[in-house]
C-alpha cells in the first residue's frame, strides 16, 4: 500500500437512500470517519439532524450515535467529496426504467458524472448498486475519463446483499462479502474500508468485476425462483385438493432443499427482486444468452399470478361480488419490518379489490404514510382492529407479527362474517377456525 495513503481510509457514500444511509451510518459506528453525498437537500438535511427517513429497526439509534461520535457528516457537493474521501461507495438507486424491463443506470450515470471531474488524486471508487453485467466496465473508462487524476483511480464492485427489516446486521455483520477488482491496490482498498467487519471472520471472495455484478442478481434470480416454485405447487394443490404446507414443510425437511424461502403464498415484491430478475432476463437477451435465463420469465409471471388469485380467493368467500363489501386489508408493506412499498403484493391486491367496487381499509404499522401517498383512494385505519370494523372479509397481506398475534376470538367481536384469507400462510389454521371463522389460503383446501 503506498506510504501516503491513509491506512483507515475516509469513505464518501454516494446516495443516501436505503443502502446508502445504512452504509454511511454504520461505516462511522464501526469507526471510520464517513461522507454522505446526496443531490436532495431535504434528505441530508434530515439525516444531518438526526432523521432517518426510512424505517429500519435500529438504524435511528445508530444515526444518533454516529452523529454524535462526530465521524459522519453530509453534503450535497461532489467537490467536498471528491476532497474528502479516499473510498468512494456508490449506492443510487438502478430501477426500472419505465416501459421496460432493463434497469435504469441514469442516477449511477449521474453520480459518477458528479464525482470523477473531483477526483485529483489516487482513490477507489465502489460500486455497490445492483447492475446489468458489463457496468462496471463501461463505468471505468467513464471514471478515469474524467477523473484529473486519470487511471490512477481504479472501479471495484462490492455488491450489497441487504434484507430489508435487517439492514443493520447484514452490513456490519454480513454472511460474505464479494470484493470485484482489477488490481491487489484495490483488493488491499477495500480490505481496509471494511476492516472491522473482515476481523469477525466473514468470508471474501474476490473476483473480477463482472462475477461480482452477476452475484447479486444470480442470488435474488435464485430467491425469486424458489418462491414461484412453492407457488406454483400451491396452484397444483388447489387443482387437486392437497394443501402446500404441508407439502412446503415436507420438502423442507430435504437438506439438498431446506425451508428458507420455501414459504407459499402472495408472493415476493419490493424494490429489488421483481426488477432485478426483470433486468437480468433483458441483460441476458442483449448479450445473446436470453434462452439460459429465459425460466426467469415464468418465474416472474407465476409470481404476478398470485395476487390475482387472492383477489380469486376473497371473491370466493364473498359469493362472488365486491359491490359495497367491506374488506379490512391487514399490511401494505412488501415484508414485515419495512416501510417499503415498491410493487407491494398488498397494496396491488387491496386496489384491486378497490377498483371492483369492495369498501377496502387498509392498515399497516409502518407503511402507511407511503401507502396514503400512494394510493390516496384507498381507505385506512388505525389498527387491525380499527379495519376490522363491520368487516364481511379480513385479507392478512403482509405478514407482521402485530397480526399473527391477533386473538381470534377477540376479533370475532368486531366483525360482520368471520372470513379470513391469509395470503401469507402467517396464521394457526386451526385456531382460527376453532373460533369459527372460515379461513382461506393459497393451496389450501
Amino acid at each position: 500500500m503506498n506510504q501516503e495513503e491513509p491506512e483507515t481510509p475516509r469513505l464518501t457514500v454516494i446516495g443516501t437512500g436505503y443502502l446508502g444511509a445504512t452504509h454511511a451510518i454504520c461505516m462511522a459506528v464501526l469507526g471510520y470517519e464517513v461522507l454522505g453525498v446526496d443531490v436532495d437537500q431535504d434528505k441530508i438535511d434530515r439525516l444531518a439532524s438526526g432523521e432517518v427517513p426510512i424505517f429500519e429497526p435500529g438504524l435511528p439509534e445508530l444515526l444518533t450515535k454516529a452523529l454524535d461520535s462526530g465521524r459522519l457528516r453530509f453534503t450535497t457537493s461532489f467537490e467536498e467529496a471528491g476532497t474528502f474521501g479516499d473510498v468512494h461507495f456508490l449506492c443510487v438507486g438502478t430501477p426500472q426504467q419505465a416501459g421496460s424491463d432493463a434497469a435504469d443506470l441514469s442516477y449511477l450515470d449521474a453520480a459518477v458524472r458528479s464525482l470523477a471531474p473531483h477526483l485529483r488524486r489516487r482513490a477507489l471508487v465502489v460500486g455497490k448498486s445492483t447492475v446489468p453485467v458489463g457496468t462496471a466496465a463501461l463505468l471505468t473508462g467513464l471514471v478515469q475519463e474524467l477523473a484529473p487524476a486519470g487511471k490512477e483511480v481504479e472501479l471495484a464492485w462490492n455488491p450489497e446483499f441487504l434484507r430489508e427489516g435487517f439492514a443493520v446486521d447484514d452490513t456490519m455483520r454480513p454472511d460474505r462479502m464479494v470484493f470485484g477488482v482489477t488490481s491487489d491496490w484495490a483488493d488491499e482498498r477495500l480490505r481496509a474500508a471494511f476492516k472491522p467487519v473482515l476481523d469477525l471472520g466473514t468470508p471474501v471472495i474476490r473476483t473480477d468485476l463482472a462475477t461480482a455484478e452477476l452475484v447479486k442478481v444470480a442470488a435474488n434470480s435464485f430467491l425469486a425462483t424458489k418462491i414461484s416454485y412453492i407457488n406454483a405447487m400451491a396452484e397444483v394443490c388447489e387443482a387437486v385438493g392437497a394443501d402446500v404446507k404441508d407439502l412446503a414443510d415436507s420438502l423442507a425437511l430435504d437438506d439438498r432443499i431446506g425451508g428458507r424461502f420455501l414459504k407459499p403464498g402472495l408472493g415476493f415484491g419490493g424494490g429489488c427482486l421483481p426488477k432485478d430478475i426483470r433486468a437480468f432476463a433483458h441483460r441476458a437477451e442483449e448479450i445473446g444468452v436470453g434462452q439460459a435465463v429465459s425460466f426467469l420469465r415464468h418465474v416472474d409471471d407465476i409470481n404476478r399470478r398470485r395476487r390475482a388469485r387472492t383477489v380469486d380467493l376473497v371473491r370466493e368467500l364473498l359469493g362472488g361480488d365486491f359491490t359495497g363489501r367491506r374488506i379490512a386489508a391487514w399490511g401494505a408493506a412488501f415484508k414485515p419490518n419495512s416501510d417499503d412499498i415498491r410493487d407491494a403484493p398488498a397494496l396491488d391486491v387491496a386496489h384491486t379489490m378497490n377498483d371492483l367496487g369492495a369498501d377496502v381499509r387498509v392498515y399497516d404499522p409502518a407503511a402507511l404514510g407511503n401507502a396514503r401517498r400512494a394510493f390516496p383512494e384507498l381507505r385506512y385505519g388505525e389498527s387491525a382492529f380499527d379495519v376490522a370494523q363491520d368487516a364481511d372479509v379480513v385479507v392478512l397481506l403482509t405478514e407482521w407479527s402485530d397480526f399473527r398475534e391477533v386473538d381470534p376470538a377477540a376479533l370475532a367481536g368486531v366483525v360482520r362474517h368471520k372470513r379470513i384469507v391469509d395470503g401469507r400462510h402467517a396464521l394457526d389454521a386451526a385456531q382460527w377456525r376453532a373460533a369459527g371463522w372460515e379461513y382461506r389460503a393459497l393451496g389450501r383446501s
